[in-house]
């Protein structure tokens, strides 16, 4: 009898294989007192604990093959990074001595502590990091507690009977170094009971094209070691024990679906132009200076989005000028295009001075943060507007300036732009001639009065992750409420039209570099509504580029202006699927 179950689909595929269970990573963390004269012995083991975990680190890092994209030696790099912070090293062993307590014990108390500060970050992208301090902390606990996560056995015994079938795993979490691994062992997708679709897990499979469903609960109770199941990771839809004709349907759907990949692969170097002439920028959205040499990869014209908050957290001092001069200056070098670097979009409570909190907000997605917090501590921000202004001499760099919601946060900052650029003339600084600075329209303020912000920035970028949660009043990742989460909600739909119509009348472009602009579901649909520049996760470009290809943006006007006449959410779905269905990958049969 056929089961079929639903979870968060994160990387697109169809994978027919059996399943492969691991065991839980649930682990039973002792806590006990230990003597004065113990105090250093178990730091010893602590230590040794932390050593044993970065070797096993680097030794996956080093079978990953040169011929992948460098993105995905930059997950394990992350996790390297981060047994080496401060915070996993010298704090745990400050709470092994002030508690005189065992290492497991001390590190669970700072896993608490941090996955806390993690868990009022405003940010969606930023708060889903906590599930990497979730991550480096069960790889250290795992090597204290002498418990290895290996596939149960019975799943082991089915992979050495020879058995070609591709496996799919079903655990209730994983690391992107667990991912890796099975990988090479031939895991062909995944499902786990836990994880969200920000999360690098997430982000890693999407990179690696491994079929993923995440936010499966009790995924491991229902399916059975050994058992035929589908795959759906685009729909989030698995199927164990699938009848013949489901088995035929998902067949002809894998069929198609390479079809559509090799086709995909040869428009790389074409220009993104749709039939009726119209050129469309497609840009790609970076997190790590080394993310960037995967973007020639994938036809990407330049960087929409490059977040700087990689060098603030987690730290003790602020990271300073020339530290973020090279920084800036390597991702510009590897670029294949310009690049919009966004300034410092954290909080005063949110890890910029390696952990203190002299006063966390209540609500911290309207507190201070972003260019609030910038134009509070000047002195920090200047700091940043230096490395960028003296990086703009290296390439082709944009200032974007995160969470505007009015005229006097922006005239304020480009106000300190100037200033600054002044000071590193005087001081014989090279400084290009030009450096556009845009606004982030991210905030439902923004958008409101984006005619008046589009006389005074030099481009507009529309984040619509923070957008659409802060016009609809719920948080994306909070579970019960996400369903609530719609980027089709009419109110959302003319907040962008609005902001585009506003740059078209300033004569200043307008791109969009949140979750939205890398969907092809709505590519037709942010086309009509006039978007000329996406910015994505690199893996996204080539769906959204054939799309335009066949897209007439002419015809596609009039259909936008009936979705923007639509009612309902509901109106609109119903509206977006018979676009969806001239633009799948059918279309390419």
């Amino acid at each position: 009898m056929p089961l079929f179950l639903s979870g968060i689909g994160v990387s697109r595929g169809i994978v027919i294989g059996r399943v492969h269970r691991m065991a839980g990573a649930d682990l039973d963390i002792p806590e006990y007192g230990i003597e004065p004269a113990e105090v250093e012995q178990e730091i010893e083991r602590y230590n040794a604990a932390l050593n044993g975990t970065r070797s096993r680190l680097r030794s996956v890092r080093e079978r990953i093959p040169a011929s992948v994209q460098a993105d995905i030696a930059s997950f394990i790099d992350t996790h390297l990074l981060m047994l080496d912070d401060h915070a996993i090293t010298e704090a745990v062993v400050d709470l092994i001595r002030e508690r005189q307590c065992n290492a497991e014990w001390a590190l669970r108390l700072q896993r608490d502590n941090l996955t806390a500060v993690f868990e009022e970050m405003d940010d969606a992208y930023l708060r889903s990091r906590r599930d990497d301090v979730e991550h480096v902390v069960a790889s250290i606990l795992r090597v204290l507690l002498k418990q290895e996560r290996v596939l149960e056995t019975h799943s082991r015994e089915q992979s050495s009977d020879g058995d070609s079938e591709p496996m799919v795993l079903v655990a209730d979490n994983v690391t992107p170094a667990d991912i890796i691994l099975l990988q090479q062992q031939g895991v062909a997708a995944f499902i786990t009971e836990f994880g969200g679709p920000l999360s690098h897990t997430a982000i890693l499979a999407k990179s690696l094209g491994l079929a993923s469903i995440v936010g499966m609960h009790h995924a491991r109770r229902y399916f059975r070691d050994g058992e035929l199941v589908v795959v759906d990771g685009e729909a989030g839809h698995a199927i164990a024990s699938p009848d013949q004709s489901a088995l035929e349907y998902y067949q002809h759907c894998q069929q198609r679906d390479e079809r559509y990949r090799r086709m995909l692969g040869r428009l790389r170097d074409t220009p993104a132009v749709s039939t009726d002439g119209a050129k469309i920028t497609l840009l790609g959205n970076v997190e790590l200076p080394g993310d960037a040499i995967q973007l020639s990869e994938s036809g990407a014209e330049g960087i929409g989005l490059f977040r700087t908050e990689f060098l603030y957290m987690n730290r003790e001092q602020m990271p300073d000028e020339d530290e973020q001069f090279e920084a800036y200056s390597a991702v510009l070098k590897a670029s294949p295009g310009p690049v919009t670097i966004r300034t410092l979009d954290l909080g005063a409570d949110k890890q910029v001075d390696g952990g203190r909190t002299d006063q966390a907000s209540n609500n911290p997605a309207l507190g201070l943060r972003a260019i609030r917090l910038c134009l509070r501590e000047q002195d920090m921000f200047r700091v940043q507007l230096r490395a960028l202004l003296r990086a703009s001499a290296v390439g082709d760099v944009r200032i974007m300036l995160p969470m505007i919601s009015n005229l006097q946060e922006l005239r304020q900052a480009r106000q300190l732009i100037d200033q600054t650029r002044a000071e590193l003339k005087r001081e014989g600084q090279q400084v290009a001639d030009e450096v556009p600075v845009g606004a982030m329209i991210e905030v439902p303020a923004a958008a409101l009065a984006a005619p008046m912000l589009a006389r005074h920035a030099d481009f507009f970028s529309i984040g619509t992750n923070d957008l659409i949660q802060y016009t609809l009043a719920i948080d994306r990742v909070d579970d019960e409420v996400n369903y609530l989460y719609d980027p089709l909600h009419p109110a959302v739909l003319r907040l962008i039209r609005m902001t585009i119509e506003a740059g078209i009348q300033a004569g200043i472009p307008v791109a969009m570099c949140g979750e939205m602009a890398s969907d092809r579901r709505y590519t037709r649909l942010l086309l009509g509504l006039g978007l000329t520049e996406f910015s994505m996760h690199p893996a996204s470009i080539l769906e959204v580029k054939q799309i335009i290809l066949n897209s007439d943006i002419g015809a596609l006007n009039d259909i936008a202006g009936k979705a923007l006449n639509a009612v309902s959410a509901t109106e609109l779905h119903e509206f977006l699927s018979q676009l969806e269905q001239n633009s799948s990958p059918a279309a390419a049969d």
